[in-house]
């Protein structure tokens, strides 16, 4: 629980690819390796529902002839050519010191390799905050033997729930920030425990379920849902507080978006 007198807990979970990065981890290390075709190869799995969304990567590593070369150095090197979203690391700084009499607990939940996501993030989320997908290695040939874990679906849940655990934060102290179908599950169970969820796209499954869409290249703008929506504070402060950090916010649209599909009327057979 929160102590007495301190600051108020929240626990900020973040999934990786295309949330804080531009890149899909998959593709990035297909590139490396030449092998064509990911996104088809995701695609047929995903059509024999054979794992759950967000683990085909973890399966290709393991089961798919072309990526079972995969070592840990190919993993490292994809994290190194990961292309992350603007101030990332003026982001992390900012959550690692109290604002205004509140604390946030900065985790990485992703479906994307352990080793990937630590690449990309060095020197700016240390390793023990990144849940990633852990494997085990041969220790003489060095290939992916097993899949030790996977955070994705309901294996974000799982981590969730963990360090909610591990940190006693209450229930309705947990932000979840995501960009796609892997993070339904995650939030989902963060709406139903009254926290707070923010998509950073406009996936047309996970925006009407998220409690703020926020779109941006700028990592920093997922302050704007969190600062208004979870601590309360009117737009005028925002502005204050995002120009004494150092940013200016040049627009800030608010739009709704309808999904919509139209097709031809059938005419009635005379």
């Amino acid at each position: 629980m929160n102590s007495v007198g301190g600051p108020k807990r929240y626990l900020l979970a973040c999934d990786f690819d295309q949330t804080l990065s531009f890149n899909d981890t998959g593709l990035t290390l297909s590139e490396l390796l030449g092998i064509p075709g990911f996104h088809d190869k995701v695609a047929g799995l995903s059509r024999t529902n054979l794992v759950q969304q967000g683990g085909e990567l973890a399966y290709l590593l393991r089961h798919d002839p072309e990526y079972r070369r995969v070592r840990r150095e190919h993993l490292l090197e994809t994290g190194r050519r990961i292309r992350l979203k603007k101030n990332l690391r003026t982001f992390a700084e900012l959550l690692d010191r109290e604002i205004e009499g509140h604390y946030f607990h900065f985790y990485i939940i992703s479906a994307a390799p352990e080793e990937v996501i630590q690449s990309a993030l060095e020197d700016i989320v240390q390793p023990d905050h990144i849940f990633g997908t852990r494997f085990a290695y041969d220790s003489s040939t060095g290939e992916i033997t097993s899949i030790v874990r996977v955070p994705a679906g309901y294996g974000k849940v799982a981590v969730v729930d963990q360090l909610q655990d591990q940190l006693q934060i209450g229930r309705d102290r947990i932000i979840y920030v995501g960009d796609g179908s892997s993070d339904i599950h995650v939030m989902l169970h963060v709406n139903r425990r009254e926290g707070f969820t923010i998509a950073v796209s406009e996936a047309k499954h996970l925006s009407p379920i998220a409690k703020r869409t926020v779109l941006s290249d700028d990592v920093m703008s997922v302050f704007v849902p969190i600062l208004e929506g979870v601590l309360g504070w009117e737009p005028a402060r925002i502005h204050a507080f995002m120009e004494s950090q150092g940013f200016f916010i040049q627009e800030w649209d608010r739009v709704r978006t309808d999904w919509l599909t139209i097709r031809p009327a059938v005419s009635e057979t005379p």
